[in-house]
């Protein structure tokens, strides 16, 4: 029975995140075709204000934000503040500014080795040689995969600030969310993110004149999309995964993102796959393949350690050399 459990938890687990890679790719290729003829704050402010009373009604319905205290509200407040509000809108800002979705993309794909490079001074946690020979191959692939859209944007130089904004304020929110001990769940979390998020672009957009939405069905459908799929789920289930399958592991899921935006881009705009793209694809596998691989090794020997004095049960003794990334359950 344990077996079967352990392989369902496994296939749960690939599930999600091929599910997380494909919602969060949408991200990219969403506003780069809604947003051609609406202000980027516009599509913002209708994806997250409607989405923020329907998590709200939810929320309270299903008593999942009982007994929460103020200070969990307060970091999870914070955290969404940097990891949705900041990060969607500096993408939405730099697809509108005339940044390439490819070239976005490449500089959101940095995220997986500066968190490699902060999880110890920060969180305490060890990168692992395998893991970080991983994020090195998954760069590599990154790098083939979305060098060819270099150039493809008419933003000016300053515009390129915009992704790295986003890039830090998705940094500094992940890596907030692990160092706390506030553990809420995955509607309760998207509820206060989303709701953070929705005021402070509701200000935004109030001052800015950005609120009165255009009557396009195409607008319409567009919110929709953004909502359900780079929000909901994308988010939903990267707070999930990383819970589930520690930080390292879901950073190198991130890797995956830019070959998902190159095949989906392929399809829906007609972009080309050349064969230096699909060799990236290679590479962003087998980096992704190498730290899952690593990880899962890592959990088994933190399972072996264990020693039984005599007359005593099997306990597990501490090791405090082999720190792993290992998500706290909760």
């Amino acid at each position: 029975m344990s077996k079967q459990i352990g392989i369902l938890s496994a296939t749960l687990t690939v599930g999600a995140a091929a599910a997380f890679v494909l919602t969060w790719s949408s991200g990219f290729l969403i506003p780069a075709v809604a947003t051609t003829d609406v202000d980027p704050l516009t599509l913002l402010v209708w994806r997250f204000a409607p989405l923020a009373l329907l998590l709200i009604g939810v929320t309270a319905v299903s008593g999942a934000g009982k007994g929460m205290m103020r200070r969990e509200l307060g970091v999870q407040a914070v955290i969404g503040s940097l990891a949705q509000f900041g990060y969607c809108a500096a993408v939405y800002a730099a697809v509108g500014a005339g940044i390439a979705s490819g070239t976005v993309a490449l500089i959101d794909a940095v995220q997986p080795l500066l968190i490699a490079v902060l999880v110890g001074p920060v969180l305490g946690l060890q990168v692992r040689g395998g893991q970080v020979a991983g994020l090195g191959i998954g760069a590599a692939g990154v790098l083939l995969v979305v060098q060819s859209q270099f150039g493809d944007g008419s933003a000016p130089l300053a515009a390129y600030l915009l992704p790295a904004a986003a890039l830090v304020c998705l940094v500094i929110g992940t890596l907030v969310q692990r160092r706390t001990a506030v553990r809420t769940g995955v509607l309760l979390t998207l509820t206060i993110h989303v709701s953070v998020t929705a005021v402070l672009l509701l200000v935004i957009g109030a001052l800015s004149g950005a609120l009165i939405p255009p009557a396009r069905p195409s607008f319409w459908l567009a919110v929709v999309l953004t909502a359900v799929f780079p929000t909901l789920a994308a988010y939903g289930l990267y707070w999930w995964l990383l819970r589930r399958v520690g930080i390292t592991a879901l950073q190198a899921l991130l890797f995956l993102v830019a070959p998902a935006t190159a095949i989906s881009g392929a399809l829906l705009l007609g972009e080309p796959l050349t064969p230096v793209t699909l060799g990236g694809f290679v590479l962003c596998g087998a980096g992704v393949t190498a730290v899952l691989v690593s990880e899962a090794r890592n959990r088994g020997a933190e399972g072996a350690d264990v020693s039984v004095p005599p007359g005593q049960g099997r306990t597990r003794t501490a090791r405090p050399s082999k720190v792993t990334t290992s998500p706290s359950r909760s």
